[in-house]
Formats: structure tokens, sequence, C-alpha cells
């Protein structure tokens, strides 16, 4: 001030004339105090506006480790005062939030909540701050009015996690709840993972090894440890099932070179052996056609099982009905046949179990579904020997069993083309010969020739 002072004296003295010299400067004097007193009200002015910025980041406690919090609502309100708040602002994708400047000299509490978190307070927030740092646990979402701010903020001076202690316990105790059930069923799966890599492993070098009893209860431990997971069980179940039909067709093998008594207990233990492998196919589709894949990677895993399970799922039906163990599960293949059909995409197979079908349908005396069948094959196989003598017997079953010339001239038209084609080592041969021969001499028909059957539009 006493730099002014002389200012305004020297201004004072270069104007004032004899005998005026203390009347002017009372004048200047004046203005001088309003304008010092006006400078002193823009620097205190100046002064009380500085402002600093806050800063920090709120996280949630999830399995036991904190991660930030997108989207939380921050409310800044003063503590200074009774009433009174700053603009509210939201955290970023990683949980953090930012104010531009809180005025010197005020204090605040920032009030935290969101969708998915219980409401929290922090403890006293002071301009300048930029490391705050506000943690929260999983909740409701309730927003905290203005009084609820206040009360838990004098309360609790250095903040809580929600705002109430009765609701923070609530909310760490269920916390705890969800921690204890995910631990509890993350050592189970951990557990399960153990056990069926270990069965797959164990189960596969008995099976090798010929050791079919061993191969199946290393499969067993696997589908039981997570017998619904449909990542594992239909991929043991499928083994299960190949072990099952491997041990079958031993069995009819054995029975086919045995002794009468000894033969009827080895193709008992085919048929049971040949029902349990078709038994496990299904319990795998089952537990695949209620599985909802997460992403295209797992949708791409279960489509291959399904194809494995449906391969060797009419191999087993092709099998039991063809040893004889029984013949009578033809009239269920069909539904299974569909199903492989419309997932194998090779051409040469689709055939051969198309071809396969009608062999198991004649053989089991399904003579309609096994012409229907040996139909699909000639339509692209226009001369398929066993197509051919499949359908043309077929065909002549039925029109002696219905008194059907019209048949029994279709079946002998395809039998004869068969007869002149196919060679003397053909399986079918004597048959065919035996049914034309019938036809020729009994029924009085004469082979005409055959026309390629129509395919299906």
């Amino acid at each position: 001030m006493p730099r002014f002072a002389s200012n305004c004296s020297l201004q004072d003295q270069a104007q004032r004339g004899p005998g005026g010299a203390f009347e002017m400067s009372q004048r200047r004097l004046f203005s001088f105090f309003l304008l010092c007193s006006g400078m002193l009200l823009i620097f205190s002015s100046s002064m009380f506006s500085q402002t600093a910025p806050v800063r920090g980041v709120v996280k949630m406690q999830v399995d036991g480790k904190q991660v930030p919090v997108a989207d939380a609502l921050v409310e800044p309100y003063r503590t200074d005062v009774d009433t009174g708040k700053a603009p509210s602002t939201k955290t970023n994708a990683k949980g953090e939030f930012s104010f531009a400047g809180f005025p010197a000299g005020q204090k605040f509490v920032l009030a935290v909540s969101g969708a998915t978190i219980s409401p929290a307070i922090s403890g006293a927030v002071q301009p300048g701050m930029e490391s705050v740092e506000i943690l929260v646990f999983p909740g409701e979402g309730k927003l905290l009015s203005e009084s609820e701010v206040r009360s838990t903020a004098k309360a609790s001076p250095r903040g809580v996690a929600t705002a109430r202690e009765e609701d923070r316990k609530k909310a760490a105790a269920e916390y705890e709840k969800q921690l204890a059930k995910y631990n509890e069923e993350k050592s189970k799966a951990d557990n399960a993972n153990k056990i069926v890599n270990a069965s797959l492993k164990d189960g596969d070098a008995a099976f090798k090894a010929k050791d079919y009893a061993t191969a199946l209860a290393k499969f067993d431990e696997g589908i039981a440890a997570d017998p619904e997971f449909e990542g594992s069980a239909p991929v043991l179940l499928n083994y299960r099932g190949v072990v099952l039909k491997t041990r079958a067709f031993e069995a009819y093998q054995r029975a086919s070179k045995a002794e009468a008594a000894e033969k009827a207990a080895e193709m008992e233990k085919a048929k049971a052996d040949f029902q349990a492998s078709l038994d496990s196919y299904e319990r795998g589709l089952k537990i695949l056609s209620a599985a909802k894949p997460a992403d295209a990677t797992a949708q791409a895993a279960f489509d291959k099982t399904k194809y494995m399970l449906l391969g060797n799922y009419i191999e087993s039906y092709r099998l039991i009905v063809r040893t004889k163990a029984d013949a009578s599960k033809a009239k269920d293949a069909g539904p299974v046949y569909a199903q492989y059909f419309a997932v194998e995409p090779d051409a040469a197979k689709k055939l051969a179990a198309q071809l396969a079908l009608g062999d198991i349908m004649r053989e089991a005396g399904e003579s309609e579904p096994a012409i229907a069948a040996y139909k699909l094959v000639l339509e692209t196989q226009p001369d398929n020997a066993d197509a051919l003598a499949g359908m043309g017997l077929s065909l002549f079953n039925v029109g002696v069993v219905e008194n059907d010339k019209a048949k029994m001239q279709e079946g002998l038209n395809l039998m004869q083309k068969f007869a002149d084609t196919a060679p003397d080592t053909h399986p079918l041969k004597v048959s065919v010969k035996e049914a034309v021969d019938y036809l020729k001499t009994e029924q009085k028909l004469a082979p005409q020739k055959t026309s390629t059957p129509k395919k299906r539009p």
C-alpha cells in the first residue's frame, strides 16, 4: 500500500496550486481509496473463485477382485454448508470420473449409484484431490436422496460402501455367499474336468488293449462326473457305445463258431451289448438336443459330436439286425437313419447308408421300407447290383404275399438284370436265382427290360 500512496501524492503535487494542496490531497486521497478498495475487491474475488480438479475411480468387489464400474453416477454434495451440490458426472469404461474444478475452501462428499451396485458415499473430498477411490458392492441400483447422503456422511465421515451399515453387511454377506458358490462350482468343474480327461485317456488305452470291461468303467466314471454336461457327456457316451458295439460283434463271432448252448448264451450277450450301445447313442443325442452353444466354436464341436454319434448309431442298428441278434430293431431304425442323412455331407457315404437301410429292412421282413430305400439308391446308381437284388427280392416278397402280379413282374425285371450282370460270388445270387425260377415256372412270368427309376424332385 505505501507504493500506491506515494504515487497518489506525486499526482497531487503536480496539479495543485498555492494554498490548495490540502484540499486537492483530500479529494485525491478519497479517489485513491475508492480505487484501492475496488482493486482489493477484485483481488479478493479472484482469490475466492480459484478452483481445483477432483478425479478418481469407482471399483466393485467381484470374485475376490476389484473391477472398474462403468456408467456409475457420481454426485458431489457440499458438507461445509447444510444444502447444495455441484453438477454430477458419470464414470467412463475404466470406472474413472473427473470434475473440472471445485471452488477452493469448499468441502464435499461424493455419492455413487448405479444399476447393479449398492450406493456408496466417499469420505471428505476437497479441491485438488485427484486419486479418490470409492469401493462399491453388488446391489439393486438404489439412488440416494440428499437427506440420506447428508445423514450418512455425518454418521460415517470416512465414507461407507453402502448407504447404511445394514445394507453394507447384507451386500457383503450376499457377495460372500455368491463367492462361495462360485468357488464351489469352479472346484467341482475343475475336478470333473480332471476325471473326464483321465477317463478318456484310460478308457481309450483299455479299449485298444481289448479290455472292454475296464474301458466301460472308465468311460462311465467320466460320464458320472458331469452327466448332463453337453461338452463331455455326449463324447463319452459315444465312446461307450463303440465299446459295447465292438464287444457285441465279437460275441456274435464267437457264437457263429460255438455249439448250440454256448451259441445261445453268446447271442444273448451280443443282443444286450448292441441294445446298450443304441441306448448310449440315444442318450448322447438327447443331451446335445437340449444344449445351447455359447458361440460358433461350441456349435461346431456339438455338430461334430452329433455326427459321430449318428454314424455309430446306424452301424449298431445295422449289426443288431444283420447278425440276427434282434431283427425286430429294424422297425426303429428309420428315424435314426433320417437324422444321419440330414448331417452326412459325403454323397458316397450317404448312398452306402441308404443301401444298408434297405438291407436291414429286407432281412427283417420290412419289405415296403426296404423297397423305398433301394429305390433311392437306384435313382443315383441304376446298375447297383446290391440295390437291384434287394429291391427285386423285396418286390417279389410283397407280390407273393399280396398276390400282386404287377409287383412280381417288377421284381422279376430287376432280379433278371442283377442275374445278368452280378458275379456268381455275390451273396444274393442263389436267392435271386431261386426267386426268378419260381416266377418263370410257377407264375409264368417273363423278364422285361427295366427302366431307371425316376429321381424324385
